[in-house]
């Protein structure tokens, strides 16, 4: 069995697709700190034809915080949702999918209604569009299962594996730093990092902008083919 394991990110780029797409079962970092900056509460699309940076408001946010913990400023959320969908309408009602992603949008922020907190979002983003592509792999998350917030890092990560009986561990390219094969094969593990694609596609007549979030690639795309894109990564 092969397990990869991220942080929840608000629908993110298709890199994190491919991720999920390349194991059996992926969990959901959800009990760890929360990362200003990053791309837990943030992603790009395209806004009125250049790359716009959106944010989901929260409260409180703060690195000392677990992503579970930190909250979605519920008065400026609800605002900035219907902003936010009339922006992607206004933006991208010519694109050729538009319809089937617009929907996907509605529905994704429609799960989480009375849900407080931003790891709910983020996690309902990634579902929907697992959904849509019809994509097999079982998504866990941390908080609910495993019990060991104790461990950091690369023993935590084996301690997941070793749990879920995985044979092989898949992780972002640009993490080789972090961890140790050897460390690994001692305890019957293969370790694998993930080498994504980006193919270009067609963005108006625009230059093409890479590595924007999913929404951007299933504005226009078809489901078919975007399922083929999430199968463009390598294994190093």
């Amino acid at each position: 069995m092969t397990l990869a394991i991220m942080q929840p990110y608000i629908f993110p780029y298709i890199g994190y697709f491919q991720l999920i797409n390349a194991v059996d079962k992926f969990v959901i970092y959800d009990d760890v700190n929360f990362i200003k900056q990053g791309w837990i509460n943030r992603n790009r699309i395209l806004l009125h034809g250049k790359e716009h940076l959106f944010t989901v408001p929260l409260e409180g946010a703060s690195s000392f915080k677990l992503i579970r913990e930190t909250e979605l400023n519920y008065k400026s959320y609800r605002t900035w949702e219907v902003k936010f969908l009339k922006s992607l309408e206004q933006s991208y009602k010519k694109a050729s999918n538009f319809g089937d992603c617009f929907e996907l949008m509605q529905k994704v922020f429609k799960r989480i209604e009375g849900q407080t907190n931003i790891a709910d979002l983020a996690v309902a983003s990634i579902v929907e569009v697992c959904n849509y592509l019809e994509l097999k792999t079982e998504i866990k998350l941390t908080s609910t299962i495993y019990d060991n917030q104790n461990l950091s890092a690369q023993s935590r990560v084996i301690d997941i594996c070793i749990k879920e009986a995985a044979l092989k561990y898949i992780n972002p390219e640009g993490g080789q730093s972090l961890y140790d094969h050897m460390v690994f094969e001692e305890h019957g593990l293969q370790l694998k990092f993930i080498k994504v694609g980006l193919d270009e596609y067609k963005q108006f007549n625009l230059p093409f902008s890479k590595g924007l979030s999913i929404i951007d690639v299933l504005m226009f795309n078809p489901r078919e083919r975007v399922k083929q894109m999430v199968n463009n990564y390598n294994l190093l």
